[in-house]
Formats: structure tokens, C-alpha cells, sequence
């Protein structure tokens, strides 16, 4: 009666109580554990009548209606809980178990799930331990050329993040030998979904999703953080740092070593709670986490949090901002794949030795304010940009990341019809106006946080074997209301 998933789900039941059956369909899950002993009393539901109607024909053929109660239900909503021991939710997808798995309305204690994915296996995962369930177990189940994913949770009430890694290797026993097999097709897949995202121009996601293949059909491995570091230091020079500044190793660990590593535009509290709840021994930040000289250290600050956690912390700034490829190159290349320019672009804020802060294009064709604009928040993904109220044809932009408000006169002095950046203040809006410069600020977040995405991918081409996250808390500090 019951395929070899269905099979496996039902030896995975405890038969300590009543066992549930979600999406019960045809309800043979619920017949054979009644027919096998395992369970004197099974709830079958499903939230369609169609479904229902089959259960109950399953169930009268069997002669097992005074045994199996037939539950018309969204998910678990109209389930009643008690004497539930067991519940299994096969045959959907994992997104879709997940909700109903995270319905605050439902405990959970004491209950075994069994949950069988059809698809999203990694979503569910990473839900299951957001909402305080551990995965006890993992089977894989191989029926024809299909392998199906079958996980055993408890609620365990303890928060945990799964990286984007956790979430893909999942739990299973590495002495299977299917364990093997599944990753190895898992990682094919992530592999040819970083060949189609090459062959579209999306690098960045590209050698990320190569990144995961290489993880899942290797696993991940420490690596020294002075390794780390003297590459950051090959591509972004610390000595390049300006004088004010405070880029480098800031904080140290015990070990100096790494298997994870969390990204963040600033160190604050919650990124140094984001980087202990995956497990990060590294943080990297491009803010440095110490600027001015330190006359306290208290246990709110988040320096405190990083020595006391264990967590190295290595900052880079300005160094990042006036490199090749570096945060303003990551605006270089997202304007460039924006509009067609005439020239090679021309350094905005020289400073010396083929520095610079910012760069300087030429559009091919004069396109509106409005369409710099629109553009401007797609490439930064800000929620608003801020305009001079300036009319005029735009061909040469200069932009620089961060606060770079106070640089309108180098914006003027070089003849640019529009320059974008961050921190604007109200005089500098003013002058704008008067002088006819169409000004954006788009935040100084929005125009530094898209750096993060290229870091992970340069550290990710040479450090594979390192599970690199970008922080969920790397966020605009400020609400719009």
C-alpha cells in the first residue's frame, strides 16, 4: 500500500500516542499504522473534501473507521491536540510545511514530527530552528531515481541560526552511503545553477552558488585568519587607508582561526548576536568596530561582546572605498551595466598615486533626472533618494560612496551634470540648486552595504571551503515612517 517514503514515515513514528497525519490524501499512512499495531488511534486530515473523500473509502474498506478520525483542516488548525504523540507532514512543499509548522497558536511540546519535503528541503531547515525546533534526524529514502529527504524534529525551544550552508548539507548520518550520493546531486544542482547565473552576467551570485556546490560535496574546513586577511590586505590594502582612519585586524580570538564568516557593514550588538547564533569565529566589517581611541570598554559595547564571544574582527574602510573593485568599483560596475558610457571613467576625489574616492562617467545619451533616480534605487535598493530639484539633461555623473556630501564643489569643478552619494546636508542642497547640479543622496548605508555581496564573492573564489554569510542584521539604521 505505501511507497518507500511513506514507509520510512511510518517506522519513524513513535506509536506512543496518537499519531497525526497532515495532507493525509488517501490516508494509507493512517491505515497501515492502524493495520500494523503500531497505533491504536490515528487523526487523518486534509484541507480539501476531494482528499477526504478517498481517506474515508481507504478507511471503510479497511474496516478501521472507528480508528482513524477524518479532520477537514487548514494545516493543523482544527486538529485536536491532545493525546497527539506524532505528527507527519508528507508530500508537500517545504515552505508549505513550515507554515504550518510555524503557527504560533499550536504547541508543539512533546510532539515527534516527521516531515517529508517534496521540495525547498533547505527552507524548512533553516525555519524549523527559527522558530525553536532541532532536527533530531535525517533520512534520505531512495525510490526509483528519486531521493526523498525525510527529518524527525522536536521543539526544543532553543533559537539557532542555520547558515545558508546548514540549511543545504542538512543532518543526515554521514555513514549512509545515500548521505554521499544526495549531497553529491545536491551540489551538481547548485552547480549548474551557478553556470546558468554565469552565463546570464551575474557573477557575484554565480561564485556564490559555486561556493555552496563546492561546501556540500566537501564540507567546509578551518582556514588561518592571517589568511584571510593578507588577501583582503592583496586586494585592498590596508596601508592604502587614509590617515584618520582605523582599518585592519581590530579584534583578536584565541585561535586565529576560521570556518565561518559573517559580513556586516557595521559591528553592531545585533550582528555580534547574528555571528554567535551561526557560529562565526570572523567577523568582517567595513566600518571599523574601533575608530576613536577607547577610554572604556563596557559590556554593551560591541568590542566587549567580540572578546568575550571569542569572535576576531577585521574592519575595512577607506582602503575598501578607494580600491579596485572596492565599494565605489561595485557602483562603477552596477552604473556601467546600466547605461552605455563613452569613455574609461575618471577619478572624482583624487588623491595621489592613482587613488581616488569616487569616479566620474560619460553617459552615451542625455537621460533624465528622474531615470538616474530609478536607477539609483535599484542599484542601492533603497526605499528613497533624495533629489536637488534641479531639470536637466544628465551625460557626466560623479558618485561617491558614503558621506560624501560635503565633495559638491569637486562635483561642480569638474563639470558634472549629477553627482550621487550619501549624507547630504542642507546646505549642500541649497548650493546644488543654485549652481543647477542634479544631487542624490542615497543614503550612506544604501551606497556601502552593496559591497558586502562582492566581498563574499572574492572570499568565496578563494576560500570555498569557508561558510560565508552576509548579516540578516546589516540594515539601514534608520526607519522611514
Amino acid at each position: 500500500m505505501l511507497d518507500n517514503r511513506l514507509k520510512k514515515c511510518a517506522e519513524l513514528v513513535s506509536g506512543k500516542g496518537i499519531a497525526c497525519d497532515v495532507g493525509t490524501d488517501h490516508a494509507y499512512l493512517a491505515a497501515e499504522l492502524v493495520l500494523s499495531g503500531k497505533c491504536r488511534s490515528v487523526i487523518a486530515s486534509d484541507v480539501k473534501e476531494g482528499p477526504l473523500a478517498s481517506a474515508r473509502s481507504t478507511v471503510e474498506k479497511n474496516g478501521i473507521a472507528d480508528k482513524v478520525q477524518l479532520i477537514l483542516s487548514d494545516g493543523l488548525e482544527n486538529v485536536p491536540m491532545d493525546g497527539v504523540t506524532d505528527i507527519i507532514i508528507a508530500g508537500m512543499g517545504g515552505e508549505t510545511i513550515a507554515d504550518i509548522i510555524g503557527n504560533p497558536d499550536i504547541s508543539f511540546d512533546g510532539i515527534h514530527l516527521i516531515l517529508q519535503p517534496m521540495t525547498k528541503a533547505e527552507i524548512l531547515r533553516k525555519e524549523l530552528y527559527r522558530h525553536g525546533f532541532c532536527i533530531t534526524s535525517e533520512h534520505i529514502v531512495e525510490d526509483g531515481d528519486k531521493m526523498y529527504v525525510i527529518m524527525c524534529a522536536e521543539n526544543s525551544g532553543e533559537w539557532r541560526k542555520l547558515t545558508e550552508t546548514d540549511s543545504l548539507y542538512g543532518f543526515f548520518d554521514d555513514n549512509d552511503p545515500l548521505t554521499a550520493k544526495y549531497r553529491q546531486k545536491e551540489s551538481a544542482r547548485l552547480a549548474k545553477i551557478s553556470e546558468s547565473l554565469e552565463a546570464a552576467g551575474k557573477s557575484d551570485e554565480a561564485q556564490h552558488y559555486a561556493a555552496l556546490s563546492y561546501r556540500l560535496a566537501n564540507g567546509t574546513d578551518m582556514v588561518r585568519t592571517e589568511a584571510v586577511y593578507n588577501y583582503l590586505d592583496e586586494l585592498y590594502p590596508f596601508r592604502a587607508q587614509e590617515k584618520w582612519d582605523n582599518s585592519g585586524l581590530l579584534v583578536e580570538s584565541m585561535d586565529m582561526e576560521c570556518s565561518r564568516i559573517l559580513l556586516t557593514l557595521d559591528i553592531t550588538n545585533d550582528a555580534v548576536d547574528d555571528a554567535e547564533e551561526m557560529g562565526a569565529d570572523l567577523i568582517i566589517s567595513h566600518h571599523p568596530v574601533i575608530f576613536d581611541p577607547l577610554r572604556r570598554v563596557s559590556r554593551n559595547s560591541p568590542v566587549f561582546r567580540l572578546v568575550s564571544a571569542d569572535i576576531a574582527a577585521i574592519c575595512a574602510h577607506t582602503n575598501l572605498d578607494i580600491a579596485d573593485g572596492g565599494t565605489n568599483g561595485v557602483i562603477l560596475r552596477k552604473l556601467s551595466e546600466k547605461f552605455h558610457l563613452t569613455s574609461r571613467p575618471e577619478p572624482f576625489e583624487e588623491l595621489g598615486d592613482g587613488r581616488a574616492f569616487g569616479w566620474i562617467i560619460e553617459l552615451n545619451e542625455a537621460v533624465s533626472p528622474e531615470s538616474i533616480g530609478e536607477a539609483a534605487k535599484e542599484i542601492f535598493g533603497c526605499e528613497y533618494v533624495r533629489m536637488s530639484r534641479v531639470r536637466r539633461d544628465i551625460k557626466r555623473i560623479a558618485f561617491c560612496s558614503g558621506s560624501g556630501g560635503s565633495m559638491l564643489d569637486i562635483a561642480l569643478s569638474k563639470n558634472c551634470d549629477a553627482y550621487i552619494t550619501g549624507d547630504v546636508k542642507h546646505d549642500v542642497w541649497i548650493d546644488a540648486n543654485n549652481y543647477g547640479l542634479v544631487l542624490l543622496d542615497c543614503g550612506h548605508f544604501h551606497t556601502e552595504n552593496i559591497v558586502l555581496t562582492e566581498l563574499r564573492r572574492v572570499l568565496e573564489k578563494k576560500f570555498p571551503q569557508i561558510d560565508i554569510e552576509i548579516s540578516d542584521y546589516s540594515v539601514d539604521p534608520v526607519m522611514y515612517v
